[in-house]
């Protein structure tokens, strides 16, 4: 038996299911749960500790040809991260620096944590170094910190403390680290051609309670003429954040810089316009955020844009005036007529997320979250349709279809119920926007954690935190359910 205790454990017997008979303490005629993930605060200093060391590491994925696919510094965490696992006794792969796994127990089945250690570009705004964890006001703070190293270096730590424990599982139980999550995850393609598909599994990269259902995910590109007025356009760093800079520069004499000026001023974007010896500099300030939620955030690209339309017309050009009329400061594909929503989901969202300019041709990047009972192919079909009769070309970058799991299967339970006994409040069932490992996992895995809804981490945008009350939460939480994987019946 793993537990001698005296009395009762503090958590009142259950609401989850798949708990094992040994993991029961009856006192009198009550029955409470003894929580296997309590176990894993013992490790706290070493999580900080170790969760400093990753964050330290700029691991923005840039893909590279040669022994390391998503570049140094990607491949810089996973040593770090093989380096961890060696320090504490624990079995690891390295897959070729596209991932790596770290692994406990045996058998015919293989369960599996799933988390990333690339990062976004770190972007501008920062209080602090980005890559030097701080930690101020009870979080710590830099990039990577809730997204997702901390939860990845906790996922480490539970796979340490069932094997201090002694803990003899039903199955191989994995933590796998990806390198290139950020950028579409071709990362997990690589490693499971390699390695053993999941039997059940979850990646603690949203929040909690517990995602069942993802959207699809389609990234495209249209490219086009630009008008001789635009010497250049920049904005944006990754498709599936809005962007929060935009710059451009353009060809002006006196009158039309006057013109820039007013419509600035009379618009509702935040511009600052430079004169200069050939025309103006123009930059526009938006705000950050995650391509799911760009109505979070404040679209500089999409200011930008119009503004230069509201001056010039048709003289921007083709590509200009299609993401003004098409896109334009809306978030729901509604302009392109692909506006839609389901029960299971809720309401495609759109993100006008990369925009380049320069010598008379550019081209704009979109980040769109479909519903899971939509077809990604017809919403791209109707899109290109478009893109073509304005004179654009159009490339479909990818298509992840949505992922569902019904809310009564036993992989849900077995995780709500983990949830519910560790913090005595009920687990939400539902669906979102961002895209995870999970949809990774072949039908067989779910987003769960490890965010909070009390909390605003600021992942994807500058002054990234993560309160560390909840990430001790978190910790138990995931190692609850670890185990209750690992020992499941």
């Amino acid at each position: 038996m793993l537990y001698d205790k005296e009395g009762p454990g503090s958590f009142p017997l259950p609401r989850g299911e798949g708990i094992p008979r040994s993991h029961i303490y009856v006192f009198g005629k009550d029955a409470y749960a003894i929580m296997f993930g309590q176990k894993i605060l013992e490790y706290w200093d070493d999580i900080l500790r170790d969760l400093g060391e990753l964050v330290a590491i700029p691991s923005v994925a840039k893909p590279q040809p040669g022994p390391h696919p998503f570049g140094d510094d990607a491949a810089r965490a996973i040593d770090k991260a093989m380096e961890l696992a060696k320090k504490y006794d624990l079995k690891a792969k390295n897959v070729d620096y596209y991932a790596m796994h770290i692994e406990l127990g045996e058998g015919e089945e293989n369960a599996v944590v799933m988390d990333h250690l690339d990062v976004v570009p770190e972007g501008e705004g920062w209080l602090s170094d980005p890559y030097t964890m701080v930690i101020h006001d009870g979080k710590a703070w830099g990039r990577g910190v809730s997204d997702n190293k901390g939860p990845a270096v906790v996922a480490l730590h539970c796979l340490r403390a069932l094997r201090d424990a002694g803990v003899v599982g039903k199955r191989k139980l994995r933590v796998v680290l990806g390198s290139a999550e950020e950028i579409g995850m071709e990362d997990m393609g690589h490693y499971f051609a390699k390695e053993q598909h999941p039997t059940m599994g979850f990646t603690p990269d949203g929040g909690y309670g517990l995602c069942h259902c993802e959207k699809g995910h389609i990234n495209f590109v249209v490219k086009g003429e630009v008008g001789e007025k635009i010497v250049s356009l920049t904005a944006g760093t990754v498709p599936n954040a809005v962007p929060y800079k935009a710059e451009a520069d353009v060809l002006c004499d006196d009158a039309e810089f006057a013109q820039l000026t007013a419509a600035a001023e009379s618009s509702d974007g935040d511009f600052v316009l430079t004169r200069t010896e050939t025309g103006a500099h123009i930059l526009a300030n938006g705000k950050a955020a995650h391509a799911a939620g760009p109505q979070n955030g404040v679209n500089a690209a999409a200011h930008l844009v119009r503004l230069l339309v509201s001056v010039w017309g048709e003289k921007c050009g083709k590509l200009l005036c299609f993401s003004d009329e098409k896109i334009g400061f809306t978030y729901d594909g509604s302009l392109l007529g692909v506006a839609q929503s389901d029960e299971p989901s809720g309401p495609l969202t759109f993100n006008l997320g990369l925009f380049s300019a320069a010598n008379g041709t550019g081209s704009f990047t979109v980040d769109i979250r479909y519903p899971a009972l939509s077809k990604g192919s017809e919403i791209s079909a109707k899109i290109e349709e478009q893109a073509k009769a304005a004179g654009l070309e159009y490339t479909l970058v990818s298509d992840s279809e949505p992922l569902y799991l019904p809310k009564d299967g036993p992989l849900v339970r077995l995780l709500s119920g983990a949830y519910e006994d560790v913090t005595g409040e009920k687990c939400e069932i539902f669906a979102m926007g961002g895209g995870t490992y999970a949809r990774q996992m072949f039908g067989k895995g779910v987003a769960f954690g490890a965010g909070f809804p009390n909390e605003n981490s600021n992942a994807h945008n500058c002054n990234e935190s993560l309160d560390l009350e909840n990430y001790k939460l978190h910790a138990q939480i995931c190692c609850e359910a670890m185990y209750r994987m690992f020992t499941a019946d």
